[in-house]
C-alpha cells in the first residue's frame, strides 16, 4: 500500500533529481553538438585529398573516439537519472489512483 510518507519521499526524490537530470541532459546535448565540431576540426587537419579519406581520418581519430566514449557515459548518466525520476512519478500516480479508488469506495458506503 502506498502511504503519504512514501509519496512525500517520492516528491523529495523528484526535487533532488531535477537539477542533476537537467545538468546530465545539458552535458549530453553539449557533447552531441561538440561531436560535429570535433569532426570538422579533425576533417580540416587531415592532409588527404578526398572527402572520404578525411572523413575516415576524423572518425578513426583517438580524440573523436574518446569523445564518443564521453557521450556514452553522458547518455548513461542521463538515462539513469531519467528513470529514477520516472519511477518517482509513477509511484505518485499509483498513489493518486489508490486515493481515487478509496474515494469511490467511500462514496459507495454513504
Amino acid at each position: 500500500m502506498t502511504t503519504e510518507a512514501k509519496v512525500e519521499e517520492a516528491l523529495k526524490t523528484m526535487r533532488e533529481l531535477s537539477r542533476p537530470l537537467a545538468a546530465a541532459k545539458a552535458n549530453r546535448v553539449h557533447i552531441e553538438q561538440f561531436r560535429k565540431s570535433k569532426k570538422a576540426i579533425l576533417f580540416s587537419e587531415c592532409e588527404e585529398k578526398t572527402i572520404a579519406d578525411r572523413e575516415n581520418y576524423a572518425y578513426a581519430h583517438p580524440d573523436y573516439l574518446e569523445l564518443l566514449e564521453g557521450l556514452k557515459v553522458a547518455v548513461e548518466e542521463e538515462e539513469a537519472l531519467k528513470w529514477r525520476m520516472k519511477a518517482a512519478e509513477l509511484y505518485i500516480e499509483v498513489w493518486r489512483s489508490q486515493e481515487a479508488s478509496n474515494r469511490m469506495v467511500d462514496r459507495g458506503h454513504q
